[in-house]
């Protein structure tokens, strides 16, 4: 005769009920499981499209020297420099025209989609040089560029750099100005040219003992003028000496 186990009605409720709370949980921790991966996947796919960009705009001063630079965080181009402090030098990008940082609206030219070259890269640091490229065209660059030049367009004029000057693949780009001092920059040629999001640039010194250096697609350099004086105001806008910002 075969043995048979039976439950009381107590203990059939008994089991029901600790079977459906392990049923009961397991949902919840289903639900909880799918809500944190739902907003983590909101979280980290909003993190890979900014791709180390931002669109807050809150302004840090960075301290270098005697000289304060002043700039949202979303035209600094770093995001371990997106603080208030002293450094050496600070990093920037602006949208050419409007010379703003990085927004969503203008997010397909901060990542250069489909071969975009709008955006100027700024670095501010401490001058280390007496003069800035336009005051050293006379002394130091005339002796290492041809003596004969190629007209382009804007007034300018291409100088290729003698073998021996030990800039390899770069022309120098000059143009006479109001001013006295002519407008002068370097633009890599051939194919370093063509990798390059910004194959120009260009030095300047601002503020107190700032050098300001700003490399710049080649398609912009026969609007030198406008460029250069655009660069000009915005770094006025951002820059002021230690004793100005107290």
């Amino acid at each position: 005769m075969k043995n048979s186990i039976t439950l009381d009605d107590d203990e059939v409720k008994l089991v029901d009920s600790s079977f459906m709370m392990r049923v009961f949980y397991g949902f919840l921790a289903m639900a909880l499981l799918s809500v944190a991966i739902s907003v983590g996947g909101k979280w980290f796919g909003r993190s890979v499209s900014l791709a180390g960009h931002t669109e807050d705009t809150t302004i840090h001063e960075t301290v270098i020297g005697n000289d304060v630079v002043a700039a949202p965080a979303n035209a600094i181009r770093f995001e371990r420099a997106r603080r208030d402090g002293i450094a050496d030098r600070l990093d920037l990008y602006l949208r050419w025209p409007d010379m703003r940082g990085y927004s969503a609206e203008t997010r397909d030219d901060f990542n250069h989609v489909g071969g975009s070259r709008r955006i100027l890269f700024l670095t501010f640091e401490h001058r280390i040089m007496s003069r800035d490229m336009s005051g050293r065209f006379e002394p130091i660059y005339r002796s290492l560029i041809e003596d004969k030049g190629t007209p382009a367009p804007g007034g300018l004029v291409l100088y290729e750099f003698k073998p021996n000057s030990g800039y390899l693949n770069e022309v120098l780009a000059v143009a006479e100005t109001s001013t006295g001092q002519p407008f002068v920059a370097r633009c890599l040629i051939g194919m370093s040219a063509e990798e390059s999001l910004a194959p120009c640039e260009r030095d300047l010194h601002v503020g107190d003992n700032l050098s300001l250096t700003y490399r710049f697609p080649r398609e912009l350099l026969q609007g030198w003028r406008a460029l250069d004086a655009a660069v000009l105001a915005r770094a006025g806008d951002f820059v002021s000496t230690a004793r100005q910002s107290r």
